[in-house]
C-alpha cells in the first residue's frame, strides 16, 4: 500500500509538470503578446511600442521562451508563483482568495450528488419497474439534458426575483448573488444562515448533471450486483432482504460508484465557471477564464495546477478506497 502510495504520489508530481510546461508553451504559440494586451489596457487599440517594450522588459517577456520557461520552473521549484501581470498581486494570494470558495461550493455540490444520486439509484433499483423507478430514471435524463447556466437562471427567475415579487416566505426564497455572509465553519460548514442559503441554489446547480448520473450508474450497478451468485446465496440462507442489500449488494455495487463520485469532487473545482458566473461567485473557475482571455500567464498556470492537484488528490483517495470496498483488491500488486 505505501508503495503504491508513494508511486501515485510520483505520478502526480509529474502531471503537474507536464500541465505546466504544456499549458505554458500554448500560450506563447496560441496567443498574442501579453504586454501588447496590457499595454492596450485588454482592448484591441494599437499600444504604444515603447510602453510594450518597457512592460516585456518588466516581466522578462524580452527574453527567448525556453529561457522564461526554465526561469518560471525554477521559481515554482521554490514555491514562487510569480505575479499577475496586472496589479502585480501574487498567484498564491488569488489561490487563497478563489480556492476556498470554489472548494467549498464542490464540496457541497458533491455531496448532493452523493445523498441524492446514490440513494435515487438505490430505490430505482430495489424498485425496478415501479413508479418510482421510473420517476427517477426520467428525472435523470431531464437533468443530464439542460445545461448548467439554463438551470441556473431558471431557479434564480423561480426562487430569486418572482419569490421576491410575490412575497413568498423566507424559507421558499433565496439570495442569487455571492455565498451571503461569507462565515464558514471548519472551512466548508456555513455559520450563518444566509450562507447557507446563499449555498442551496448554485451547489444544485452544479451537482445536477453528475446528480443524474450517477443515479443511473448506482441503479446500473446495484441491478448487476444483484444478479450476481453471492447475492442469490445470501437471501437463499434466509437473510433479510435489507441485510442482502447492505452487506452483499451495496458495498459491491459501490466500487463504480465511488470511481465516479472521488474525481467529480476536482472536477467540480474546475469546471464550476459557468455557476459561478451565473451566480457571481468568486471562485478558481471563473478567474481562469478571465486570465486566460487577459493573457495573465502566470495565473492561468498556477490556478490549473491547484484544479490538477485536487483532482489528482481525490482520484488517489479513490483508488485506496477500493481495497476497503472490494477485499480482492490488493494495491501494488501487478
Amino acid at each position: 500500500m505505501t508503495s503504491y502510495i508513494v508511486r501515485r504520489v510520483l505520478q502526480l508530481l509529474l502531471v503537474l509538470w507536464g500541465g505546466a510546461t504544456l499549458l505554458f508553451f500554448l500560450f506563447f504559440v496560441m496567443s498574442g503578446n501579453p504586454a501588447e494586451r496590457m499595454a492596450s489596457g485588454g482592448g484591441n487599440r494599437n499600444p504604444d511600442p515603447q510602453v510594450v517594450l518597457n512592460l516585456e522588459k518588466k516581466y522578462g517577456l524580452d527574453k527567448p521562451v525556453p529561457v522564461q520557461y526554465v526561469t518560471y520552473m525554477k521559481g515554482l521549484v521554490k514555491g514562487d508563483l510569480q505575479e499577475s501581470f496586472y496589479g502585480n498581486t501574487p498567484v498564491s494570494d488569488i489561490i487563497a482568495e478563489r480556492a476556498p470558495n470554489s472548494l467549498r461550493l464542490a464540496f457541497w455540490a458533491v455531496l448532493i450528488e452523493a445523498v441524492f444520486g446514490i440513494g435515487g439509484g438505490m430505490i430505482s433499483a430495489r424498485r425496478r419497474n415501479s413508479i418510482a423507478d421510473y420517476t427517477t430514471t426520467i428525472t435523470a435524463v431531464v437533468l443530464s439534458a439542460v445545461p448548467v447556466f439554463v438551470l441556473g437562471y431558471v431557479l434564480k427567475q423561480i426562487f430569486g426575483v418572482t419569490a421576491f415579487k410575490h412575497g413568498w416566505p423566507a424559507w421558499a426564497s433565496f439570495p442569487t448573488r455571492g455565498l451571503g455572509d461569507d462565515e464558514w465553519v471548519f472551512g466548508v460548514l456555513p455559520a450563518t444562515r444566509a450562507t447557507a442559503k446563499a449555498l442551496v441554489l448554485p451547489a444544485i446547480v452544479l451537482a445536477s448533471v453528475t446528480t443524474a448520473l450517477l443515479a443511473r450508474l448506482t441503479r446500473t450497478s446495484m441491478l448487476e450486483t444483484m444478479r450476481m451468485d453471492h447475492v442469490r446465496t445470501a437471501r437463499s440462507k434466509g437473510l433479510t432482504e435489507g441485510r442482502v442489500m447492505r452487506r452483499h449488494v451495496l458495498r459491491n455495487g459501490l466500487v463504480p460508484v465511488i470511481t465516479v463520485l472521488g474525481p467529480d469532487f476536482g472536477t467540480m473545482v474546475g469546471v464550476a465557471v459557468l455557476t459561478e458566473q451565473v451566480f457571481q461567485i468568486q471562485g478558481l473557475g471563473s478567474r481562469i477564464v478571465q486570465a486566460a482571455s487577459a493573457l495573465d500567464i502566470y495565473v492561468a498556470v498556477g490556478l490549473v495546477m491547484v484544479v490538477t492537484l485536487v483532482y489528482g488528490v481525490c482520484s488517489l483517495v479513490v483508488d485506496v478506497s477500493y481495497a476497503y470496498l472490494n477485499p480482492r483488491v490488493r494495491l501494488g500488486d501487478d
